[in-house]
């Protein structure tokens, strides 16, 4: 049973009757009585709450900022006009207004209520329960009840890094030798023969081939295809950290889908395991189409875990993941404790079957405090900031001297350059 504001507002008025009256302890007897009677007969009249029945529509799924837009139906399977206010209750990440909807339903017809949820953060969002107050015609009382509608929206990881894919498909095509400028492409793999011109490499004329046509000709080649690339998620406490208004994690994510969307288009295979101090995630390497819509269901789910990555963990994992030569890209944070005392000795066992592309997101502010001259204060934070970048740069000639390729890029370039430094080996032949 609920009252609303309206009875508060008749006791006000009988009180200044039971004032003005000569025999007050009657009015006031009078005047209870009635409100008593006007609620009680409003209460019998209102609509039933439990025969309401309700159901949702929507999208299932949406990438982390972007709206969501939900359908709730209520319909009245009760045999009297139910006049309602509606109140449908999410958690605050889903990001749902507090929206409280007021509608009359006839028997036997349904309405239907619109919501947009704008969720804040990546993972399954499901309402709480829908909390209905169904009034009387007087608008004094009603009947209060709760439902249960379940529904689940997965909340995918943004791709604010798309916007980079056709500059880095531009670039695999020429890799590639499908750009006219740059005719035959560099790699390993035999793509073609072709009439020899001038400039090019003597150690590529196929000599067989040369006496059967009577004319010079020259092998040329392409990069490799169906290669494995596997992305490898640090999701331990570093990960947690924010760099800008997203946490390293979530830069990771974005850099690891434009990495897959570029890997398919190539030809090769791409997986992904996400570990802290155990695995948390393992997707076996595939080509599949639907690779990058099942990457990012999975990739959803995912949070930092506040322990240290275990780094021997982790190249165990990779060793049992794959057996063939792949790429390892490693994305994790250059902090000196965990890369010297984890990492390093764990990596050799990594570069000696694979080829490793450690990729680290740099903090801008830190540039931004190098400068930072004004008082005190700030030149010891300049200092501070000084020293943790010369002991980045110190980390990432140690890894290279180790056999690992290093990419260390503040968020606006980071997913591109992680991208690059795979077309790049795979121009090279590295892969």
């Amino acid at each position: 049973m609920a009252i609303t504001g309206r009875v508060a507002l008749l006791a006000v008025v009988g009180a200044v009757a039971v004032a003005l009256s000569p025999r007050p302890g009657v009015a006031l007897g009078l005047v209870n009585l009635l409100i008593v009677t006007l609620v009680a007969v409003d209460l019998a009249l209102a609509g039933a709450v439990r025969g309401l029945r309700f159901g949702r529509s929507g999208p299932r799924g949406a990438r982390l900022g972007e709206p969501v837009p939900l359908v709730l139906t209520v319909t009245n399977d009760g045999r009297r006009t139910v006049r309602a206010q509606i109140r449908d209750a999410w958690p605050p990440s889903a990001g749902a207004r507090p929206t409280v909807h007021t509608v009359r339903i006839p028997a036997g017809e349904r309405r239907f209520l619109e919501q947009r949820l704008r969720p804040t953060r990546r993972g399954d969002r499901e309402p709480f329960r829908i909390t209905v107050r169904s009034l009387g015609p007087l608008g004094l009382a009603g009947r209060q009840g709760r439902h249960y509608c379940p529904w689940q929206v997965r909340v995918l990881p943004p791709f604010n890094s798309r916007r980079h894919l056709p500059a880095a498909l531009a670039r695999l095509q020429e890799i590639e030798g499908e750009v006219a400028i740059r005719g035959g492409g560099a790699g390993s793999e035999f793509d073609s023969l072709r009439d020899y011109v001038i400039g090019d490499d003597v150690r590529q004329i196929d000599w067989r081939s040369t006496a059967r046509r009577g004319g010079v000709v020259v092998k040329t080649f392409r990069p490799e295809r169906d290669r494995r690339v596997i992305c490898v998620l640090d999701t331990g406490r570093t990960s947690a950290g924010r760099v800008g208004d997203a946490p390293r994690l979530d830069h990771a994510l974005d850099a690891a889908l434009l990495l897959t969307a570029v890997a398919q288009r190539a030809g090769d295979r791409v997986g992904l395991i996400a570990h802290d101090s155990e695995p948390r995630l393992v997707m076996p390497e595939s080509n599949e189409a639907n690779l990058l819509s099942r990457m990012s269901e999975a990739m959803a789910l995912l949070e930092p875990a506040l322990v240290e990555a275990d780094h021997d963990g982790i190249v165990s994992t990779v060793l049992r993941t794959t057996r063939r030569r792949s790429l390892v890209v490693l994305f994790t944070e250059l902090v000196p404790a965990v890369i010297e005392e984890s990492l390093l000795p764990a990596l050799p066992s990594l570069t000696s079957r694979h080829t490793v592309l450690v990729a680290a997101l740099r903090d801008p502010r830190l540039a931004e405090l190098t400068t930072g001259r004004a008082d005190v204060r700030a030149v010891y934070a300049a200092a501070a900031a000084e020293q943790t970048l010369l002991r980045r740069r110190q980390l990432t000639e140690e890894l290279r001297r180790r056999g690992a390729e290093v990419v260390d890029a503040a968020p606006d370039h980071y997913a591109p350059a992680v991208t690059d430094a795979y077309l790049s080996l795979k121009s090279l032949g590295r892969l």
